[in-house]
């Protein structure tokens, strides 16, 4: 077999194991659940459980058998599963699929595809095919569903099974500190990332002014003196915006927070009430209350170009590195990606996952807000298809960096831009702050 045959199978062999264990993940979490909890809408803000699964396997019809040219399996839904066409609020009223004919639907999707996968020449002249990309499109679109489904069970009334859950890593709490990242040039997106998707894209050079960053996300004791300064009662910390939205939903701490007398505090996390642990990173609170605890500690968050740049810049080498600590994937050890926990871990919990500046804790745990708006790089050309990352540019959205717990190793990197409405806390999104070097 001549090597550019050998490294196409073993391509073959790593999408089709991707594949596997992907699906396989989306089925165990929502294996313990009954009909009705798959059908029911636990929150206007989600979808059914049953619609983010039939809509994976509607996906993945639509990109690996008819967007490659074969015979698809179910054209007829696909207007049911158009999340453009039906907001979530209005699903629960359309004809969905039950969960075993969802079932049924993925399960003949994947016998195609991967049947398409034996046969298709991975032609790295054909950019939808180049180093699997197409694969690699759809296995973070189904683990980036089973992210949205998560949060859809945090929601959830009453208790959810989630199944063994590890311990953090033993490590030693972090004090508050913060970093310099030296002003200049760096390289902002990615050329290189096979499966990036195109709002990464294109790699470009960016600027930043010397600036000082928190070496860990800002932790649930942090966030407490906010609280207790009486932060959730003075403009003076929000902007308009902020103030006004603070206001209206009667914001007084974090989502799923609960005071327990005078001084402690509990946390729901998937239907079961627990000790709020002060070493955590804070988490579900929406960009305006991070903006309002940056602006009243006295610093601001971090631009998307900043958290980028501390986060991949390699100042000794000149070089990007893929992910924090280097350019090897993520490790257990590393950082805390993958459900594991089914929580952020205590910061100080991963070492071994720093920045070359020091940050730890950039990837998983919490996704983080900044400062920026989704907005397009220099060059920015939208692929495959407008609707992932085009239609959402401009100043509705806050960009969030780094992944959080719930999110899966290969949907994490670096250069990953998440995006969302300022006001969203059912995301497990948290923040670190930054300031100019004066």
């Amino acid at each position: 077999m001549h090597d550019t045959q050998l490294k196409d199978a073993q391509l073959k062999d790593a999408v089709a194991a991707e594949l596997d264990a992907t699906r396989r993940r989306t089925l165990a979490l929502l294996e313990p659940l009954g009909d009705d909890d798959l059908r029911r809408q636990h929150s206007a803000l989600m979808s059914p459980l049953v619609w983010d699964l039939a809509h994976v396997g509607n996906y993945e019809d639509i990109w690996l058998l008819r967007g490659l040219g074969h015979e698809g399996v179910g054209a007829r839904y696909d207007h049911m599963y158009d999340a453009f066409r039906h907001p979530r609020p209005d699903r629960p009223r359309l004809p969905l699929l039950g969960p075993d004919d969802a079932r049924a639907y993925i399960a003949s999707v994947r016998g195609r595809a991967l049947d398409v996968l034996d046969r298709v020449d991975l032609d790295p002249g054909v950019p939808l095919l180049s180093r699997g990309f197409v694969y690699g499109m759809v296995v973070q679109h189904e683990h980036q569903h089973v992210e949205t489904m998560l949060a859809t069970l945090q929601l959830k009334a009453g208790p959810v099974d989630v199944g063994p859950v590890e311990a953090p890593p033993a490590g030693a709490v972090v004090a508050p500190a913060e970093v310099l990242v030296g002003g200049g040039p760096f390289v902002m997106g990615t050329d290189t990332e096979p499966w990036a998707y195109d709002n990464e894209r294109p790699a470009h050079e960016v600027h930043v002014d010397p600036f000082l960053i928190d070496t860990a996300p800002v932790t649930n004791h942090a966030f407490l003196e906010f609280i207790d300064a009486g932060g959730y009662h003075d403009a003076r910390w929000w902007s308009d915006d902020g103030w006004r939205w603070c206001r209206e939903a009667r914001l007084e701490h974090p989502e799923f927070w609960r005071r327990e007398g005078a001084s402690s505090w509990s946390v729901l996390r998937f239907g079961r009430r627990a000790a709020l642990d002060l070493d955590e990173p804070v988490q579900h609170v929406c960009w305006y209350e991070a903006d309002a605890y940056a602006r009243w500690r006295g610093r601001r968050l971090p631009s998307e170009a900043e958290w980028e740049k501390a986060a991949s810049w390699d100042p000794e080498r000149d070089r990007k590195r893929r992910y924090p600590w280097g350019d090897d994937a993520p490790e257990p050890s590393r950082a805390n990606l993958g459900r594991r926990q089914f929580g952020p871990a205590p910061v100080g919990a991963y070492p071994g996952g720093a920045s070359a500046y020091g940050c730890v804790q950039l990837v998983g745990d919490v996704w983080e807000w900044t400062a920026s708006d989704f907005t397009a790089y220099p060059g920015f050309e939208s692929f495959p298809y407008r609707e992932y990352s085009e239609v959402f540019l401009g100043p509705d959205y806050k960009v969030l960096r780094g992944g959080s717990w719930a999110t899966d190793p290969i949907a994490t990197r670096n250069t990953f831009r998440n995006w969302d409405y300022p006001i969203r806390r059912q995301i497990f999104a948290g923040f670190r702050t930054a300031r100019d070097a004066v």
